[in-house]
């Protein structure tokens, strides 16, 4: 296969998990955003890099958005949202992050390819992309992406879609979206 075809082939992937997710699984996850105090992300590796990007897009919205590990992030309790993700469906860093957030009357949520794994068990939101993940990356009909890597791309793409559907419910402008945007780069 050559680079244009692998390259077709993972656009089609990401395409397909995307159709499949939208628009059911925006608003699973809109809705809980949207009624959220201050909402704090968390995610492992790449995953982790996925919900960082969204905590940016959430912020420049307007929201009060966080991320787990960063000096500056609140302690989360009553009308918190904490969103973690769980590609394949358990990691002990989520379970026990799920964990503080629940004992300290905070909503939870999991993004997964997993639903039926262990953290969407416990979460009070899931949001469910199909997708493979390292859970599933071995024998069988795989991606031409590498272990996780359809399940992260698709992440960063529907939390796009997400941030523009929020955008024009919340009724926030382009510009103001750009307002909150860093002017320290």
């Amino acid at each position: 296969m050559t680079l244009d075809e692998t390259a077709a082939q993972a656009l089609a992937e990401v395409g397909e998990v995307l159709q499949k997710a939208l628009p059911r699984q925006v608003e699973v996850m809109a809705g809980p955003i949207r009624e959220a105090r201050r909402i704090v992300l968390y995610g492992v590796g790449r995953e982790g890099l996925m919900m960082r990007s969204l905590a940016m897009r959430l912020f420049h919205l307007g929201l009060d958005a966080h991320v787990v590990g960063d000096m500056t992030t609140p302690p989360v309790g009553e009308g918190d949202l904490l969103i973690v993700s769980a590609g394949p469906g358990q990691f002990s860093t989520v379970m026990a992050l799920i964990g503080v957030a629940k004992g300290a009357g905070a909503s939870t949520m999991c993004v997964t390819a997993e639903p039926g794994g262990a953290a969407p068990a416990v979460a009070d939101h899931v949001v469910h992309l199909e997708a493979q993940t390292m859970a599933n990356d071995q024998g069988g009909a795989t991606s031409v992406l590498p272990m996780g890597s359809l399940f992260e791309a698709a992440q960063f793409l529907f939390f796009e879609m997400l941030i523009l559907h929020l955008r024009d419910i919340m009724g926030v402008t382009p510009e103001a979206m750009r307002a909150n945007h860093t002017n320290l780069e």
